[in-house]
């Protein structure tokens, strides 16, 4: 279990799992640049937070939801989740002043389309996590909200998912204990990164190449 002082963000999963180098430029040298896809980043999220609770028939929708979790050391907040009556009596958490057992769904807005990687389901599985501990209840299921493609990517939280969910939790503490930033390997992901200018990668990656190539030369004399 993890103290106060001990807790991460739970975005900072996202990052890790996006890039290694990119999550210690943020998390361990509070370092960020912006560019055009994380100023659209913020305005869709500033636009979900705003927005007031909704509460319609079946379902009850609540917004920035704070999350923690002691077991993991995450801490942040939640999109929005939404609370879909539960037909079965036994199934649910309950609501302040509202009947009834109710079955949580968390809801992740991203400003782009689905990635190849996983990195923002890992994100959406850890407040899954979250809310598990919280509420005392399992999640079987959220979704990703991609605004590019103005459609929800469900998303199943099985074993596969949580283990990596969980993994990734273990080496973002390690990597922030540590205090160090993995050197550059620059690939095709580098070029949409908002911390190009800071992280160099194609210099950075030069850089320590060269200066593997000298050590081995060295070596051979």
């Amino acid at each position: 279990m993890y103290g106060e002082d001990n807790l991460v963000m739970i975005s900072a999963l996202q990052h890790l799992a996006f890039c290694e180098r990119q999550c210690a430029l943020i998390h361990v040298e509070q370092q960020w640049a912006e560019n055009r896809l994380t100023v659209l980043g913020e305005l869709l999220h500033e636009k979900v937070h705003s927005a007031i609770p909704e509460s319609r028939g079946d379902l009850r929708i609540a917004r920035t939801l704070k999350l923690v979790s002691y077991r993991l050391g995450l801490v942040g907040q939640a999109d929005a989740v939404e609370f879909h009556r539960s037909d079965k009596d036994a199934t649910g958490v309950t609501l302040k002043g509202i009947e009834g057992k109710w079955i949580p769904f968390p809801i992740e807005y991203k400003k782009g389309k689905p990635k190849k990687g996983r990195e923002d389901e890992i994100q959406l599985c850890a407040q899954a996590l979250c809310l598990e501990e919280q509420l005392g209840i399992s999640i079987y299921e959220g979704a990703l909200f991609y605004g590019e493609k103005r459609r929800r990517h469900s998303v199943i939280f099985n074993e596969s998912l949580r283990a990596e969910t969980e993994d990734t939790a273990v080496r973002l503490h390690a990597l922030v204990e540590s205090g160090k930033t993995p050197p550059a390997v620059y690939g095709p992901k580098c070029d949409n990164c908002s911390l190009y200018s800071i992280c160099n990668p194609k210099l950075a990656s030069f850089a320590t190449r060269r200066g593997y190539e000298r050590m081995l030369f060295a070596e051979d004399k």
